[in-house]
């Protein structure tokens, strides 16, 4: 099973053909069905030989398709202070993309 370590959004994920993972939004303006690139490949494996140096990872990609975008359940966030009537509640909604791994070359 060939499987890559790409690096997106300040974090690496662990992708392999036909996964779909939710990563940090993407810039620009897209919508379900266009197809992005990740040239930010860490290492590549295809069950017999395992490319990680810069000079094996030359001119590699994976490429993927949006599903959606969309933002992930709300966080909530509670400062207190126990005796002196301070409370305070703020909440958060990450935005995210949600992609299909259709090729790693």
């Amino acid at each position: 099973m060939t499987f890559a370590i790409i690096m997106t959004g300040g974090k690496q994920y662990k992708v392999s053909k036909g996964q779909k993972l939710k990563i940090e939004k993407l810039a620009g303006d897209l919508k379900a069905g266009d197809k992005v690139t990740f040239d930010s490949v860490l290492l590549v494996d295809d069950g017999k030989k395992t490319a990680f140096e810069a000079s094996d990872l030359a001119g590699k990609a994976v490429s993927g398709v949006v599903v959606q975008q969309g933002r992930h359940a709300k966080v909530l966030v509670t400062k207190y202070k126990a005796k002196s009537r301070y409370l305070k509640r703020n909440g958060h909604r990450q935005p995210f993309t949600e992609v299909e791994i259709t090729n790693i070359a």
